[in-house]
């Protein structure tokens, strides 16, 4: 059964005859999951990938050590680069990115954990910080796919 958050995200996307691409990290797929719970996901949801390894960064968005010149992963400047780079790559007209450090532990670039940067690129871009201070790894995973799906409604008006 899909989740009202998701539902209302597609209700929009579908009335606007839009389309999402998803790359996300630290959610591990549950943003897209989310997504394509919801019946019709079809009209609007036109893929993604997690995007967990630099080598995975690399094969499924084409993004070279070149663009990550000066950018550490787990930022906003970071997350605004997956998802307009996922957006450019699948046509979309909206791009929705995570990036982060689910836990228990901090990731290897100085993070906490419960540590999440999130963008949507499109019509309207935007970027957002997320901190929980918890170390719950399966919390935190749905707490960053929640707090993604509520930046595209932002975003989506």
């Amino acid at each position: 059964m899909p989740d009202a958050l998701a539902a209302r995200v597609a209700t929009r996307l579908i009335a606007r005859g839009q389309t999402v691409a998803v790359a996300e990290s630290s959610a591990g797929g549950l943003v897209a999951s989310r997504l394509l719970r919801v019946p019709g996901a079809s009209a609007y949801f036109l893929g993604g990938g997690v995007i967990y390894t630099a080598a995975a960064r690399q094969a499924l968005l084409c993004i070279t050590a070149e663009d990550m010149a000066g950018l550490r992963p787990s930022t906003e400047a970071y997350a605004a680069l997956l998802a307009e780079r996922v957006r450019q790559r699948l046509g979309a007209d909206w791009g929705l990115a995570e990036t982060g450090a689910t836990g228990p532990t901090g990731n290897r670039y100085g993070d906490a954990a419960g540590h999440a940067c999130l963008a949507v690129a499109g019509p309207d871009a935007r970027q957002r910080t997320l901190e929980t201070a918890s170390a719950d790894r399966a919390a935190n995973m749905e707490t960053f796919a929640t707090a993604a799906l509520e930046l595209l409604e932002e975003a989506l008006g």
